[in-house]
């Protein structure tokens, strides 16, 4: 009578998905380790320019409005949006700090000197379309 082993096929069955289901384990481990290290090199640029943050910089929150910092709290920043008009934000709603180009828009208005036709395409546009009729939605 024939009796089948099943201790050496559990013990080949384990190897077989254990020599398998390793690389994944693996690939799924460095992909985390990446991203988590991702996230804390993030992380941190926020805490590091939220700790720079001073007053009569220019700042995007993450809303997309652009404002001037005229004052700092522990957790809150006052922030000018118009002329004599102060709003009180959370630090984190701080995106970046608007940095002023200068040297590159003089560097650029030099080198526009000779421009033709052809370069026109090469220059990004900074235009709005306006349409005759902003709203033509109708009700049928």
């Amino acid at each position: 009578m024939w009796v089948p082993h099943h201790k050496t096929d559990t013990k080949d069955s384990f190897a077989m998905d254990l020599v398998v289901f390793l690389p994944l384990l693996i690939i799924l481990g460095a992909f985390m380790f990446f991203a988590s290290r991702r996230q804390k090199k993030a992380v941190q640029a926020t805490v590091d320019l939220h700790n720079s943050l001073k007053i009569g910089d220019r700042v995007h929150t993450t809303s997309g409005l652009q404002a001037t910092i005229t004052g700092i709290a522990d957790d809150t920043v006052d922030l000018e949006i118009a002329p004599g008009v102060v709003t009180t934000w959370m630090k984190l709603a701080v995106r970046d700090r608007i940095v002023d180009d200068v040297d590159d828009e003089i560097d650029d208005d030099i080198d526009d000197t000779d421009d033709t036709d052809l370069d026109y395409e090469a220059h990004d546009s900074t235009g709005t379309e306006i349409t005759d009729r902003p709203n033509t939605k109708s009700d049928g």
